[in-house]
């Protein structure tokens, strides 16, 4: 694990450390600082010095995507605000900083029938040698997950054999993102998939010891990288492949692991509307089920409703792009 270098990585440290006591796992949080933190070394530049100029300065000198940009400058925010706490700074010199205009953002929407292919796929991927069959199923459970509850893909790692209640056929989520937890029911036949995986689990007694419902190796959680490594075997074998689109003012995403939440929302608020009732006022209750803070932050999802109108979306900016 790299360290910060520049005369503020005590405070960068104790920051994360902070964060993990909330049960945070800041990956991208410590990679985003280091950016910041590399950029205050190589200014060599000291506490007085950081003020509202030089983060100007330094947002028009970030190189990356308008996202990437506010990302690192939200990651510095969050540190002096923690800094602020503690009385070891008198104010934010990011308050009044705006953010970089970003593009408007499709997310990939994988259909009903496209995320039944892609689960039956990856299922037929799994092993039938003892060496790998408990991974193969355990990494095609995760990803079931993602699919079936709406889960980011954090989630599922981090769930505990107790996490799971087979009277109530719910799932506990301990202390994500925002700090929040919730309890969600497990549609029947994902429960059903639960339990069976649970019992294979059980007679192998592989990873017996290990603490997480989803084991990895040596004590640990399943690693993402399976995931990954499953999820766009599996895209490419159904014929869903393809790349990131930048159009115009818009980015239309890639298929990715997380697409996954993003369909099960989408999905879901098209079958209430097919049912002839209203999605907006089932926003309130999806954004409990999905962990938002706010739900207008569900609300995007009501600007794509399934992935054939995400699709037209994507060839009409391409015509209108051609026609220029």
């Amino acid at each position: 694990m790299k360290r910060f270098k520049s005369f503020l990585a005590p405070g960068l440290e104790q920051y994360l450390a902070y964060r993990r006591t909330l049960g945070y796992v800041d990956e991208t949080l410590r990679t985003n600082l280091r950016t910041f933190d590399r950029y205050v070394k190589e200014k060599a530049v000291d506490q007085h010095s950081l003020n509202p100029l030089f983060f100007l300065t330094f947002r028009k000198e970030l190189k990356g995507t308008a996202k990437t940009i506010n990302n690192v400058l939200s990651a510095a925010r969050g540190f002096f605000q923690f800094l602020m706490r503690q009385g070891h700074c008198p104010e934010n010199p990011l308050q009044d900083i705006p953010a970089k205009p970003e593009n408007a953002y499709i997310p990939f929407v994988f259909s009903p029938d496209e995320v039944e292919r892609l689960l039956q796929t990856i299922q037929k991927r799994i092993r039938g040698n003892r060496e790998y069959f408990c991974k193969d199923l355990t990494v095609y459970m995760a990803i079931l997950l993602l699919a079936r509850c709406g889960l980011r893909i954090s989630e599922p790692l981090r769930l505990l054999p107790t996490h799971y209640r087979h009277g109530e056929k719910t799932i506990y989520i301990e202390k994500t993102k925002f700090s929040k937890d919730r309890l969600l029911p497990v549609p029947y036949p994902a429960a059903t998939e639960i339990e069976n995986y649970l019992a294979v689990r059980c007679a192998l007694r592989d990873n017996a010891r290990n603490p997480f419902l989803l084991p990895g190796q040596d004590q640990k959680p399943l690693s993402d990288k399976l995931i990954y490594q499953f999820f766009h075997q599996a895209v490419r074998d159904i014929g869903l492949k393809q790349p990131r689109r930048i159009i115009a003012n818009t980015t239309f995403g890639a298929p990715t692991p997380h697409s996954l939440r993003h369909s099960f929302a989408i999905n879901t608020l098209k079958r209430i509307k097919k049912r002839g009732q209203s999605p907006q006022k089932a926003l309130p209750i999806l954004s409990v089920y999905m962990g938002h803070r706010k739900y207008r932050y569900t609300a995007v999802y009501l600007k794509v409703l399934d992935a054939q109108q995400r699709q037209g979306l994507v060839d009409f900016a391409i015509s209108r792009q051609e026609d220029i």
